[in-house]
């Protein structure tokens, strides 16, 4: 057991409470925000960290000849910026992970936007679980503004914190055995890869959808060690050496210590480490939050196109996506209409892994070009 055991308390949810209402000091790990400025190297490195290849984010000659005009980013890119997922400390070596998101889009983000946040601490639900028996659900509601002051995003967000003895004792995934694949099924799940459809310049009018119609699926996995990586390094970012030691010392809760290597490592090396997850009972690494959600948000954008607008993108993350693990994230139009002269389209949108398990249930909302717009 490499990571260490905290208790949920009453006092340490006195002390939560008495919280809530006050704006935190966006942080992790000691980065704060990671993206301030929504630069090509920014917008590229997150879309290629989520698989994402629209060459509205990546292809500048592309892009100019859009409405746009210029490069833009996907509308989550804000996790680069900053991971809004109730992260608001207390209750050391209690184990928190981000259970899930609710967005709602103002904006398009330009590249070389400048980018603000600013989040309060909400809420605090106590909660049983068969994951681990008493629970805390914490949730804060973040702003996102450009350099003109305009809001580009508002979003909730939240996170559960569980005792990791709890955890192990409850033993919810301990009958989870790590995927195996022939290789028929590898070179399946390949070629549904490959088969992803973006939208692109051929704009989707709001006329030609109709409900039930069902999104083209994005399909990610098996999940890889490089995958995680990848993410990471587009969207989180990290201190190391003196940098991280002297976040940790202020925040010790933030880190554990390798007990084969006597490094100093973050608690976060639970997306990347089979021995920090199997300390809360996950089998083995697991996928970001906001990295599931983020494919979620791919697969809308893949289906709208470079004329419409995510809107709103709401998901909530039930089980945990282990190395190894595919899913395949999907969708079915479920609503059409008008509301103050927009064309709106809602769907069901979701990820299903190879157990046929629903990972991620959400749902999101688009704006699409109508055929009588400038009539």
């Amino acid at each position: 057991m490499v990571l260490p055991h905290g208790k949920i308390t009453d006092e340490g949810l006195a002390e939560l409470r008495a919280r809530i209402g006050t704006y935190n000091r966006p942080s992790f790990y000691g980065v704060g925000q990671f993206n301030e400025y929504a630069g090509r190297d920014a917008i590229r490195h997150f879309a290629q960290g989520i698989g994402d290849l629209n060459p509205l984010w990546l292809d500048e000659e592309y892009a100019r000849k859009t409405k746009y005009g210029s490069i833009v980013a996907p509308p989550c890119f804000l996790y680069s910026v900053y991971w809004s997922s109730g992260r608001v400390g207390g209750l050391p070596g209690v184990h928190g992970f981000h259970s899930g998101s609710d967005w709602d889009f103002r904006k398009t983000i330009y590249v070389n936007d400048r980018i603000t946040v600013k989040e309060k601490f909400v809420d605090l639900v106590e909660k049983e679980s068969k994951f681990a028996r008493r629970t805390v659900i914490l949730y804060c509601r973040t702003h996102y503004r450009n350099q003109r002051g305009e809001v580009i995003a508002v979003t909730k967000g939240w996170s559960v914190k569980a005792e990791r003895g709890a955890a192990r004792e409850a033993g919810k995934y301990s009958g989870i055995e790590a995927a195996r694949y022939t290789p028929e099924e590898l070179q399946a799940i390949e070629e549904e890869v490959l088969a992803e459809e973006v939208r692109g310049a051929n704009p989707r009018f709001w006329e030609d959808v109709n409900v039930g119609d069902e999104l083209k699926p994005v399909v990610k996995g098996p999940l890889s060690h490089g995958d995680l990586i990848a993410f990471a390094a587009g969207a989180l970012g990290g201190l190391a050496h003196g940098a991280a030691l002297r976040e940790y010392r202020k925040h010790p809760a933030w880190m554990y210590r390798d007990p084969k290597t006597g490094a100093t490592e973050a608690i976060a090396r639970v997306h990347d480490q089979t021995e920090a997850a199997q300390g809360i009972a996950i089998p083995g690494a697991y996928d970001f939050g906001c990295q599931r959600l983020s494919w979620l948000g791919h697969l809308m954008t893949n289906w709208i196109g470079d004329d419409g607008f995510l809107k709103v993108l709401y998901g909530e993350l039930r089980r945990f996506n282990v190395v190894g693990d595919t899913q395949w994230c999907k969708g079915k139009v479920t609503r059409k209409y008008i509301e103050d002269g927009e064309h709106l389209v809602d769907m069901d949108i979701w990820a299903m892994n190879q157990r046929h398990e629903i990972t991620a249930p959400g749902h999101g909302t688009a704006v699409l070009p109508s055929k009588t717009d400038g009539m």
